[in-house]
């Protein structure tokens, strides 16, 4: 089986593959300071409850925007599994051509959701990414990725409201019952949520402008079926699209 690995500045998320099928999926808190063996420890325990073994796995596909890490899994990977896993960087072959003015200050987790879409969806499309940051990639119709937008994540926005407004408390990132909140907490859900769908829809709008009417709208990340709830922008919904992406790129480096 093959083990794919999404590290991120908040989430890391961990597929396990048996030929195309995801088998089995997780989610866990990143903490900069652990080491492999803590990192180990805990993957360990989710491959037995799900009735994995080590000898299980084959092979591994990392990608990581915390370059702390990238090290830790990798080291993970060699003495825990005893595999050497492709990690995603310039010399890896993605399927994706990258018309940025620098291609290698787009993070490693925006060009295998690239690969992703195009491989599912095909191009014009734009993939919005609910993490750490509300990130916004557009693929043209020739299947390059050519830009995108950044906006801080609906996490950290609420972090920063909380740490910056005395009075203001920490809230849960869930519907309110309606816009026009009757408390201090439904009124910060309402900001939040609400406030962010009107984000995606004006960034969705400018994007179709450039890339045109037939643009494909995709959503992923943590917080995309949140989201997606509250608007009608999204033509899908797909949680996984970075560990699809990242089983993908391994066949195409690793071909059969």
């Amino acid at each position: 089986m093959l083990l794919c690995i999404d590290v991120g500045n908040t989430n890391i998320v961990l597929g396990l593959y048996r030929g195309e099928t995801l088998v089995n999926h997780w989610r866990i808190a990143t903490g900069r300071q652990r080491m492999a063996d803590e990192y180990a420890a805990l993957l360990l325990v989710l491959l037995e409850q799900a009735g994995h073994s080590p000898r299980d796995i084959q092979a591994g596909a990392l990608a990581s925007v915390v370059p702390p890490l990238t090290g830790v899994f990798v080291d993970l990977c060699r003495r825990y599994l005893e595999i050497d896993p492709l990690v995603v960087d310039a010399g890896v072959r993605t399927g994706v051509r990258i018309r940025y003015d620098n291609p290698r200050e787009v993070g490693a987790d925006r060009v295998v959701n690239a690969a992703a879409t195009l491989h599912k969806y095909g191009g014009p499309a734009c993939v919005v990414d609910f993490g750490t940051g509300t990130t916004f990639d557009a693929i043209s119709a020739e299947g390059d990725y050519v830009g995108g937008a950044i906006a801080p994540g609906i996490g950290i926005a609420a972090w920063a409201l909380t740490e910056r407004a005395a009075k203001l408390p920490r809230v849960d990132i869930a519907r309110p019952p309606q816009a026009i909140g009757r408390n201090t907490v439904h009124s910060i859900q309402s900001g939040l949520l609400f406030g962010y769908v009107g984000l995606v829809k004006e960034l969705v709008q400018r994007f179709r402008q450039e890339l045109g009417p037939n643009m494909r709208v995709i959503a992923t990340g943590g917080l995309a079926e949140l989201l997606a709830q509250e608007t009608d922008v999204f033509d899908a919904v797909d949680p996984w699209l970075t560990i699809e992406g990242l089983r993908l790129i391994y066949a195409l480096n690793h071909p059969a």
